[in-house]
């Protein structure tokens, strides 16, 4: 019986000890697990911070410049996104918004209105489209009034004969595909069509400029050398201009200085006194040969051939765009963008028009002479037509934006969205009331005399006008 009991006792005992043993298994487990959770909890804590950190510093690293307050102003700020208009309702528009808008930083919480109005600015670069001010139509009416009566700059007026010289961009970046064919035939075609329809009487020149070597470094020196006067200024010949016209290939590097010194050179012996001297520079982006070409526009501008100047982007970055303004600034000349063959073409066809003018003019027709303020008029319609449509797709795609990082990704409360659409629809009324301005402006002015109304619109903007 004892033995009975003692046994009893030690398997209680046993499983005392088993189940104790279990417990404290178990807890130091339990420990475990909890320690292994919070350190995976502060590990994402971390990584959370850091993402937030990141964004922080990405947003505070994008370029955000101040509101314009003039249209000057307002055609001077980069471009951005330049694609096509992006639904927030599509999936793929969605996800490019997403990229888009990547940097911009998360104010869901209680952002002060300072930081709302630099998340505005911040949000409008991303989608800022590329306006053009008054100094660009200004330029285009002055080129427009060659030849009028009532203009009393020299250099504006009908001479004994006309020379149009045009300088050509060979680089390799004219390979770049718009439309189905590369920018070079789009140009070569274009710029066929242009001198088919100059006067007989009027000589025509073609030179080319970096249209050899490559785009790599070794072949630098030898591309930003190249230059050349493949048509000589004389009477044109369709099928010598041709075969010229074929030797232009797009290759290496773009020396603008050189083809404008050369051009200077093509034109030494048409003095400005007996010649109307028309040049087209032709460009679709920055010189990239560490020249001066403002230095060579300047000289070209300061010679005794007197030239008018015309400065085309051809589908060009900001940089090159800010470039070729200044080399137009510096010449009084014009500056006008382009982005395929019909736009090319339209700008070429307003030379065409001042050489039929002063056909006119040979022949004594006064009625060439007269300033055409329906064709002006024309121009200035569509010049706020333009301008008035960039303004409605930047602002109808910030404001769509705002509603998509509001209410889909959370990014934002309804106060902030609230105000940041108040000021969205602020800042484009004033953009439309400002070109609404301009156009009344020049309707009245285009009623009056050529040379008093270019005098007047050049006192308000040629201060501020990057090519006027």
């Amino acid at each position: 019986m004892n033995h009975k009991f003692i046994l009893i006792c030690t398997c209680l005992l046993f499983l005392l000890a088993s189940c104790g043993e279990k417990k404290v298994d178990e807890k130091k487990t339990q420990l475990s697990q909890s320690a292994s959770l919070s350190n995976n909890e502060q590990e994402e804590a971390a990584q959370t911070d850091a993402a937030q950190e990141k964004a922080i510093e990405n947003a505070e690293n994008i370029e955000a410049p101040p509101l314009p307050q003039t249209l000057t102003e307002l055609a001077e700020l980069p471009p951005g996104y330049t694609g096509p208009y992006l639904s927030i309702l599509e999936d793929e528009d969605q996800k490019k918004i997403d990229e888009l808008t990547k940097d911009l930083q998360d104010i869901s919480g209680e952002p002060t209105k300072d930081e709302l109005d630099l998340y505005y600015r911040k949000l409008l670069s991303i989608f800022q489209h590329d306006f053009n001010g008054p100094e660009e139509l200004l330029a285009k009416l002055r080129f427009q009034a060659i030849g009028s009566p009532d203009i009393e700059d020299p250099r504006m007026q009908f001479k004994e004969n006309m020379n149009v010289h045009v300088i050509l961009d060979a680089s390799g970046s004219m390979r770049k595909d718009i439309g189905g064919q590369t920018q070079m035939e789009a140009a070569k075609k274009a710029i066929t069509r242009f001198v088919e329809g100059l006067p007989a009487e009027a000589n025509v020149g073609l030179r080319i400029y970096g249209h050899k070597g490559t785009g790599s470094d070794s072949d630098k020196e030898m591309s930003c050398s190249s230059s050349e006067l493949i048509y000589p200024l004389e009477k044109y010949d369709e099928a010598k201009f041709q075969a010229s016209l074929n030797q232009a290939q797009p290759a290496g590097w773009t020396p603008i200085q050189l083809a404008l010194n050369e051009a200077e050179k093509d034109l030494d012996k048409f003095n400005g006194e007996n010649n109307t001297n028309i040049v087209y520079l032709v460009s679709d982006g920055v010189s990239t040969c560490d020249d001066d070409p403002i230095a060579a526009a300047k000289s070209l501008y300061d010679s005794d051939i007197t030239p008018i100047v015309n400065v085309i982007g051809f589908n060009v970055d900001h940089a090159g765009q800010k470039q070729l303004k200044e080399v137009a600034k510096a010449t009084e000349g014009s500056y006008q963008d382009v982005q395929d063959y019909e736009s090319l073409q339209e700008e070429l066809d307003q030379a065409q028009e001042i050489a039929a003018k002063w056909k006119d003019w040979k022949k004594q027709t006064e009625a060439g002479l007269k300033y055409d303020k329906t064709k002006n008029g024309l121009d200035i319609f569509v010049y706020e037509s333009k301008e008035y449509k960039k303004r409605v797709d930047e602002g109808q795609q910030v404001g769509f934006t705002l509603q998509y990082l509001y209410q889909t990704k959370k990014l934002m409360s309804r106060e902030s969205h609230d105000y940041l659409r108040e000021k969205n629809r602020e800042y484009h009324n004033w953009i439309e009331e400002e070109y609404k301005s301009l156009k009344r402006e020049l309707k009245e002015l285009n009623e009056k005399n050529i040379n008093e109304a270019l005098q007047q619109l050049e006192e308000k903007y040629s201060d501020k006008a990057p090519n006027s």
